[in-house]
């Protein structure tokens, strides 16, 4: 049997609404905006679904290749009953209606590189507390692996991870390069290109979860559940993945090795 495309009938009782009514007006408005734009732009395979709980809090783990993702993981995450929140960064707050659409439907700004980064952290895990799916691009950063494999993720969303004990899932999302290509600058919106998502089930931390959460712990959590995001991306691209992450600084290393090798 064919998985469902959109969980909310099934989950109509359970469906998670904005509390106030400008909150569920800017939801209404989102919906109105993206769910078109998807099917515009692309055909969306989402397999996987019912991987991401119906109520309660959840951590979702996904990769990051493009600007467009925000916006099928927002689809993909309300086809699940579920309102998305994203960790996003704060000059999105300066864009005039935006900051309502944001603060109506409770996103959480990201301070990077200021004194206020560490109230980042503090929205998310606020929002965990409240029940609420947080969704982390542990990248930090569209990908600059030209394959678009995930690079070597940031220690955020071990944090989280570590210090509340709700269901993390890994999730990947492949095709969306393909329609807007940030570093190549290029949007190629024709022929209508194809999605694919695929939601994992939720990682088993139990072996962390009574140890210190120091660096070591940090980087192995974070590393097991970027792991697993690339194991589905190489499910969705029926190819091998790479065994390490993708590291600037690794490439030029190697690439100033290759160079003084030839010399």
């Amino acid at each position: 049997m064919a998985e469902p495309a959109s969980l909310k009938g099934t989950r109509k009782r359970t469906k998670e609404r904005p509390p106030t009514l400008m909150g569920r007006f800017w939801l209404w408005l989102a919906a109105v905006v993206f769910y078109p734009l998807t099917a515009l732009l692309s055909r969306v395979r989402v397999h996987g679904l019912a991987n991401i709980p119906a109520t309660g809090p959840a951590l979702l783990v996904l990769n990051h290749v493009s600007h467009l993702d925000p916006v099928y993981d927002a689809v993909t995450v309300h086809r699940a009953a579920r309102i998305p929140r994203f960790m996003a960064k704060n000059t999105l707050w300066n864009v005039p209606v935006l900051s309502n659409v944001l603060n109506g439907v409770e996103q959480i700004p990201v301070f990077r590189q200021t004194a206020d980064a560490r109230k980042s952290l503090e929205s998310a895990h606020g929002a965990l507390e409240a029940g609420k799916i947080v969704i982390i691009y542990p990248d930090g950063t569209v990908t600059k692996d030209p394959e678009g494999w995930p690079m070597s993720p940031k220690p955020g969303v071990a944090r989280l991870a570590l210090e509340h004990d709700v269901p993390i899932v890994p999730a990947a999302r492949w095709g969306t390069r393909d329609v807007y290509d940030h570093y190549e600058k290029k949007f190629r919106p024709f022929p209508r290109k194809t999605v694919h998502v695929r939601i994992g089930e939720p990682l088993d931390l139990s072996e962390f979860r009574d140890e210190p959460a120091d660096a070591q712990a940090l980087r192995a959590v974070s590393e097991l559940a970027m792991s697993r995001v690339r194991e589905l991306l190489g499910e969705i691209r029926e190819q091998q993945p790479p065994e390490e992450f993708y590291s600037a600084a690794r490439r030029r290393d190697q690439q100033t090795r290759s160079d003084d090798d030839r010399t």
